[in-house]
């Protein structure tokens, strides 16, 4: 943010300009300093960035969201989504002892931890503690921040207690199997889903900036998917796609990870692990940083 004053010659324009410059001061020191990060009292969240950071009004109802600034500044700012949260528990493990909403605030908080260190990337997150988001109200986080990548983190659950491993789900108007286009109707109910509107040549431009926003999330997968490869767990077919309505909505690239099966008891001792999840976080970050910048080449 660039402020300027313009000389005025006079006591009174030294007088403007000397409390612009205090206004300055405080500003900075208010944006280096930022408040202590949240901390979730769960047993699965731990680790708080602790670099500088931003905080940029949004609606209401999300109460302001903090950007945590790369080394270099204006770098693209990636936005990750803890699902679930507050009314919405999400899964519940195998065990019975933990919430998937509090297991993907643990991870997305780690993945933010990571990024933040790393500093390639600006980062936030839609949510920081037990909160309740609707998808719009996520969706609408990225656009108003003019995200350049949105990843929105979850765990799976199945009556097969013996089905377990990552995958990752891009946008897509055809689903590419009948079990990612159920998964797509639960995570979409209560969403208000409707097409564009306006005249022939608003719904073209409209729906070639949709197809160009699916290519970059399914380039996206596909870099999660490599990176994630070898390192952890994945389902046959890892890279899924059908039409998520938060997905379509953030107008970027996005995609919607799901960690493992919490209805599987491996997969819950790992996704509970802060070590097994370092696993996840690593090939995450790489993906994430991987796509920004082949991005930003265009």
């Amino acid at each position: 943010m660039g402020w300027r004053l313009r000389g005025t010659g006079t006591a009174a324009g030294l007088a403007l300009a000397g409390a612009a410059a205090i206004a300055l001061v405080l500003v900075a020191g208010a944006s280096r300093g930022g408040a202590a990060g949240h901390r979730d009292s769960g047993r699965a969240l731990f680790g708080e960035a602790r670099q500088g950071k931003v905080t940029v009004p949004i609606a209401a109802a999300t109460s302001g969201v903090q950007v945590h600034e790369a080394r270099v500044p204006g770098r693209p700012i990636v936005l990750i989504d803890a699902g679930h949260g507050g009314r919405d528990p999400g899964a519940t493990a195998v065990s019975g002892e933990i919430l998937e909403k509090q297991l993907t605030l643990a991870l997305a908080s780690e993945l933010r931890d990571a990024l933040v260190r790393r500093g390639r990337v600006r980062v936030a997150m839609t949510r920081v503690a037990d909160q309740y988001l609707t998808l719009e109200q996520r969706a609408g986080i990225a656009r108003r921040l003019g995200a350049s990548l949105f990843l929105s983190i979850h765990m799976d659950s199945a009556p097969n207690p013996l089905a377990r491993g990552a995958s990752v789900y891009s946008l897509s108007d055809i689903a590419s199997d009948e079990d990612a286009a159920r998964f797509a109707a639960v995570e979409n109910r209560g969403a208000s889903v409707g097409g564009a509107g306006g005249d022939t040549v608003e719904s073209l431009l409209s729906d070639l900036a949709t197809r160009g926003q699916m290519n970059a999330s399914a380039e996206l997968a596909s870099r999660l998917v490599r990176k994630a490869n070898g390192r952890v767990g994945l389902r046959p077919e890892p890279h899924r796609f059908a039409s998520f309505h938060v997905l379509r909505r953030a107008q970027t690239s996005a995609v919607l990870f799901e960690a493992g099966y919490l209805s599987n008891a491996e997969d819950e001792l790992i996704l509970r692990s802060p070590e097994q999840r370092a696993k996840l976080v690593a090939a995450l970050a790489e993906a994430v940083e991987a796509h920004v910048a082949a991005r930003a080449g265009r």
